[in-house]
């Protein structure tokens, strides 16, 4: 069902998807650049069209009272800004649990244009064992799409390279 809701969504909004995922069971995904509130509905409109289902991380906030679990349906994790509490540690662990888990991850941890991305992401997949895969929305060409894969090395300046270079 959710698969023809984001076809549909995608054809009524003039919006198409370009490249794929790999057929890895386990990843961390970027979704950038995070810009409006407007990229979770495009985001989890492209992965249902594909039949991907996806987890990310939002702001405790948003998971109160009858939208937590709507939230939490789409495939919502909440996370608390405000307190350090080991996220990369419970992110890694949410991956040994799981059999598939693509979980996104906005590398800005905001919405307003940054001029360096948290590490957050990156540190999970490291923790976790798994790749990441570089996720875009465009609106400007209304497109969203998946590119290239990097296994992270520990060598973060040398793959911040490659990442960077995809998003310019």
């Amino acid at each position: 069902m959710k698969r023809l809701l984001g076809k549909m969504v995608m054809r009524i909004t003039g919006w198409r998807v370009e490249g794929s995922l790999p057929d890895t069971p386990k990843l961390v995904l970027i979704a950038a650049p995070h810009t409006s509130n407007w990229d979770l509905l495009y985001l989890l409109t492209l992965a249902w069209s594909v039949d991907i289902r996806v987890a990310w991380m939002g702001k405790h906030s948003l998971f109160r009272g009858p939208l937590g679990l709507v939230m939490r349906s789409f495939g919502g994790i909440p996370v608390r800004r405000d307190r350090r509490n080991d996220l990369v540690q419970q992110m890694a662990e949410r991956f040994a649990k799981a059999d598939r888990l693509v979980l996104t991850v906005q590398p800005e941890a905001t919405r307003a244009r940054v001029e360096f991305w948290k590490s957050g992401f990156y540190r999970i997949a490291m923790a976790a064992g798994v790749p990441i895969h570089l996720g875009f929305l465009d609106y400007e060409r209304r497109t969203g799409g998946f590119g290239a894969s990097v296994t992270p090395t520990g060598d973060i300046a040398a793959d911040m390279t490659v990442i960077r270079d995809f998003y310019a």
